[in-house]
């Protein structure tokens, strides 16, 4: 069904709308617990006369009369611009099945632009005049130079921007980009994932209702081509996250002749982390993750243990706060993007891509972090995105809601998947293969399952059947003491028995016997020639190769936490400076 909230066309004079979007510690969340209302004027504020002023000296005056369109959907990138008078609106263009909408109207004291100015997304709305006056431009390098100086209207322009987005995910903005596919695919699920970790506004529509086969007969399309996406500029086929964050300029972008001073592998906690902390701190950043940027926190449906959020927070949240505070300091994050080799070129790091693409670079941190593990089992791989998860993110509970599930695993990850989908209504059956609940699992969260009518806790038990046709509909359970067999429903297998570290792509760099990165006083004695001389030994996080850094789940010795793998990838920053003499 599609995906959409139906929010009033001009929702900013809507009291509805603003009630749903909450403010804490001044960021925007939407988990239905309401702590307070956010001002009127949160998403669309006006200027100060002091503002104005130094936004001023940054600008160029344009007159502009009725009809100009000072920027369109499908432009790799757009002015940050603000008005002096008259007025100007931003527009949807026209989709299939659904005219051309206003968003909404800008007056004087009023400014544009929403979150892809930071991200480099393509523009995807429409600007244009509706009433002669002045508007004032500000080109994006004087953009990203106010955001970074200038605190007090840096503050106001990203809380509007974020607010702005909040609304553009579940209102009319959603219909710029229309994703189109079936709810058992795994392909659709992969290519939601990514948009819903991009915070990218999109409008879901399954191809099994009658919305999404006029959607299918309208694009002269048939089953093959699915997933499909409809953007500003293009129809594509068989739609994977690279194609679509292509079209949308999302990805990466070689420059001829460009070093990076910071090159980060990996888009989880760590690498965050060390985007945040290398941008803010003046170090040219960029990140790479293979699939999208959060990582296997972001597969967290709460964390209650992270210093400072005693009601916890979902990991998905903490990575989209993380990747606009690390884009707001100027650090690039691309997804899907893969490193697939790394080199020593003439005493000059570079990390080459998986579609050749080399990248040179002064330094290094890799926070690649770990795949996950799969059961081993007849038919795991055919149901995988189509009844098999490995997040229980509000996108895949969203699809199993009241059903039957089970969750295999016996750590935390697994402890909050299935308070989160008992949640829903469903049936949980949480299988462990060990004989005790509490071997692997903090003790709130144990003593929370155990007392929740939803869960049923199958210790001693793993699962060694798969059933269904298209989607999974049943698991075979066998008690490991007994050796007593059980089939029960299941339309949802939520799989969190650990990872393994991502590092098979590190030649030359030391690893221990289980494939993860070695560090600093770890490192082998073998790779002492190398710093020798460089007149040092290796720095907190260095790897066996100078300037190559690791943190969180890659390195060796780390403690497999979201706060931990927060502060390797703060701290690897600050022997990042120290290695390249900044």
């Amino acid at each position: 069904m599609p995906y959409d909230s139906n929010c009033h066309l001009r929702w900013f004079s809507s009291r509805r709308a603003a009630q749903w979007l909450l403010v804490i510690t001044g960021r925007l969340v939407r988990f239905g617990r309401v702590t307070a209302v956010p001002e009127p004027d949160q998403a669309f504020p006006v200027l100060t006369d002091a503002q104005m002023e130094r936004l001023r000296a940054l600008a160029e005056l344009e007159d502009v009369t009725a009809g100009d369109v000072l920027y369109s959907a499908g432009d790799p990138t757009y002015d940050f611009v603000f008005v002096e008078s008259g007025e100007v609106e931003i527009i949807r263009a026209a989709t299939l099945g659904s005219p051309e909408q206003v968003i909404v109207p800008h007056g004087a004291g009023r400014f544009l632009g929403e979150l892809n100015m930071l991200t480099g997304q393509a523009v995807y709305l429409t600007a244009r005049v509706s009433q002669d006056g002045q508007v004032r431009r500000v080109s994006p390098e004087r953009f990203r130079r106010f955001m970074s100086e200038d605190t007090e209207l840096s503050d106001v322009v990203l809380r509007a921007f974020m607010a702005r987005r909040e609304i553009l995910l579940t209102g009319e903005g959603a219909r710029s980009v229309q994703l189109l596919g079936s709810r058992s695919s795994a392909e659709a699920l992969a290519l939601r994932t990514w948009a819903a970790r991009q915070q990218l506004p999109h409008l879901w529509i399954e191809v099994e209702t009658p919305e999404g086969d006029r959607l299918l007969s309208d694009l002269e399309a048939d089953i093959q081509d699915l997933p499909l996406a409809v953007t500003p500029t293009a129809v594509l086929r068989r739609a994977t996250s690279g194609t679509l964050a292509e079209n949308l300029g999302l990805a990466y972008r070689a420059v001829a002749g460009r070093q990076f001073d910071l090159v980060v592998v990996g888009g989880g906690p760590a690498g965050l982390a060390a985007a945040v902390y290398g941008a803010s701190e003046g170090l040219d950043t960029v990140v790479f993750d293979e699939m999208a940027a959060g990582g296997q926190a972001a597969a967290s449906a709460r964390i209650e243990n992270y210093l400072g959020f005693p009601s916890g927070l979902a990991g998905a949240e903490l990575a989209s706060l993380a990747i606009v505070q690390a884009e707001k300091f100027g650090a690039r994050i691309t997804s899907p993007c893969k490193a697939a080799a790394l080199e020593v070129v003439d005493g000059q790091l570079v990390v080459t891509l998986d579609d050749g693409t080399e990248v040179p670079t002064r330094a290094m941190i890799v926070a690649s972090g770990a795949h996950y593990r799969s059961l081993g089992i007849e038919r795991w791989t055919e149901f995988e995105g189509a009844g098999i998860h490995y997040s229980a993110t509000d996108l895949e509970a969203r699809a199993c809601s009241g059903a039957d599930v089970v969750v295999v695993g016996g750590a935390n990850s697994a402890g909050q998947a299935s308070l989160s989908l008992a949640g829903r209504g469903g049936k949980v059956r949480l299988v462990i293969r060990g004989p005790d609940l509490f071997g692997g699992m903090s003790r709130y969260l144990a003593d929370r399952i155990l007392a929740d009518p939803n869960i049923e806790v199958r210790t001693a038990t793993e699962v060694v059947a798969l059933g269904g046709g298209s989607s999974l509909d049943t698991v075979t359970l066998a008690d490991r003491t007994t050796g007593h067999h059980r089939e029960v429903p299941c339309q949802g297998l939520f799989c969190f028995i650990g990872a393994v570290p991502a590092s098979e792509w590190l030649d030359g760099v030391a690893l221990d016997t289980n494939g993860f990165v070695l560090t600093d006083h770890d490192v082998p004695a073998g790779s002492a020639e190398a710093f020798t001389l460089l007149g040092r030994q290796p720095l907190p996080f260095e790897t066996s190769v100078p300037g190559v850094f690791a943190a969180g789940d890659v390195r060796h010795g780390s403690m497999k936490r979201v706060a931990s793998a927060v502060g390797e990838g703060a701290s690897a920053v600050r022997s990042v400076h120290r290695a390249i003499g900044t």
